[in-house]
């Protein structure tokens, strides 16, 4: 591999690929694209909505972000007074505690899920719904007809294969469909992206030791500026607890066990059980990941292991019951929190989610949380902004929503909408617009948000 002084993969040259003709081996009413917190919530919603749905991942699981990178906090904003849209978001965490795949989250009233048994809470989710599951297919190249996207050609083991649809929801995440399909998009350049992180679990912790030194040192938000992040808060977060680990870190550069440039090596971690384990390692912070760039990828995920390795043992020297602690696992991928996203009909801004915006075209709401780009509100106030519809939409490109984090909006709006919870309202809204357009025979820029907004009701999703 050559690359040149910007990282980028220098080209060699080209070859050119004959033509072949590719098997269409299944047709759907809705095809959602990506299975993360946004693709499971519009495939399911979609399907409830009474269409034929087909959810085509790339892993071997659905859950995206919740089971392919490990991050077990969908809720971890809530506190008492927060209002919140419901609908499948929650109901992830309803279903998950009843099947014995979370625990209450250690900073929040919400639910922290277990990534691995999250897949089996999707798996059932999907089966219930009559969802089509398309597993280990990865998405090569929309098929248009005109500008409008008419289904998607994959690559496996089974090699390429095509798959047609009547309409199509991008939840790659990095807005991939409708890039390739041609729709306007930016790509946040790597040096401004948010971190990527490494997440892992470990195991091997007493629990009574790690919670006695918890409470003999309790940290608060206001403690992740003494790890030389410059953070912005609303101020009523400062005095709050945060299970935030940074001291273990700073120790270990002083004796020279961790690399003095290593200083981001900081986080929070989200339950301790009974057993052991301590999950959700949010230690592992790497600036400069472009997530759309393999090489980048490839970099992020084996610097990301050493550092992990790094902190684990920074976290047996000098965090009371951790001495016999012991890698658990990884995640199965890197976690990006900021890629690619499409310009939409509506994008997203900065006041919008700051001073509670509201659109007759809602398909959801989103409580005051902004986390990212140097900023952390909590909302504990009741404070809420809503989502309109034309945010799904792109532009130039027809036949296609886009649902999740690659939704249009500035840097700061990235903040609130990039979060998991905020994608499955996004995701619910995509695929009961989808079924709608269906059912009324118009396209999406002509479905009636009356009767979106209905459904949406239907299926307990607040959107004003």
């Amino acid at each position: 591999m050559t690359t040149t002084s910007s990282g980028r993969r220098r080209v060699l040259g080209t070859i050119t690929e004959p033509a072949r003709q590719i098997d269409v081996i299944h047709d759907t009413d809705v095809l959602v694209v990506g299975s993360g917190p946004a693709g499971l919530a519009a495939a399911l919603a979609a399907a409830r909505a009474g269409v034929q749905v087909t959810l085509v991942e790339r892993f071997g699981c659905y859950g995206g972000n919740i089971t392919t990178v490990g991050v077990e906090g969908l809720a971890w904003y809530r506190h008492e007074q927060t209002i919140e849209a419901n609908g499948i978001g929650r109901e992830y965490e309803t279903r998950a505690h009843a099947m014995g795949a979370a625990v209450p989250e250690s900073q929040s009233q919400s639910y922290e899920l277990d990534a691995e048994g999250f897949k089996v809470v999707a798996d059932v989710l999907v089966a219930e719904a009559g969802v089509e599951g398309m597993l280990h297919r990865s998405f090569v190249a929309p098929i248009l007809d005109g500008d409008d996207v008419v289904g998607i050609i994959t690559e496996s083991k089974a090699g390429r294969e095509a798959i047609r649809a009547r309409r199509v929801i991008d939840c790659t995440g990095d807005a991939d469909v409708a890039h390739r399909a041609g729709a306007p998009t930016h790509l946040t350049p790597r040096e401004q992206t948010m971190a990527a992180s490494v997440m892992f679990h470990l195991a091997g912790v007493d629990k009574r030791r790690f919670m006695d030194g918890v409470a003999a040192d309790p940290q608060t938000y206001k403690d992740w500026a003494s790890g030389g992040w410059d953070i912005e808060t609303a101020g009523k977060e400062d005095d709050m607890f945060s299970p935030f680990l940074l001291k273990p870190f700073r120790s270990a550069i002083d004796a020279g066990i961790i690399p003095a440039h290593l200083t981001t090596i900081a986080g929070t971690w989200g339950a301790i059980h009974d057993s052991g384990e301590l999950t959700y390692m949010n230690l592992v912070h790497l600036d400069g990941i472009d997530g759309t760039d393999p090489d980048d990828l490839t970099r992020g995920e084996i610097e990301g292991r050493r550092q992990a390795m790094h902190a684990i043992e920074a976290l047996r020297r000098y965090t009371p019951g951790c001495e016999q602690a012991r890698l658990r696992n990884f995640g199965m991928t890197l976690g990006i929190r900021d890629s690619r996203k499409i310009e939409a009909v509506y994008d997203m801004t900065e006041h919008d989610v700051r001073e509670q915006a509201r659109f007759d075209d809602s398909i959801g709401i989103f409580p005051e949380f902004l986390d990212g780009y140097g900023i952390l509100i909590l909302p504990t106030t009741g404070r809420y902004f809503a989502l309109p519809y034309r945010n799904l939409l792109p532009q130039r490109v027809g036949n296609l929503l886009v649902a999740g984090r690659s939704s249009g909006g500035d840097r700061i709006s990235h903040a609130a909408t990039r979060n998991m919870g905020c994608c499955a309202v996004l995701g619910q809204g995509a695929g009961i617009a989808a079924a709608v357009s269906l059912h009324d025979g118009v396209g999406l820029r002509e479905v009636s948000i009356t009767r979106v907004q209905a459904e949406l009701q239907r299926q307990g999703v607040r959107y004003t």
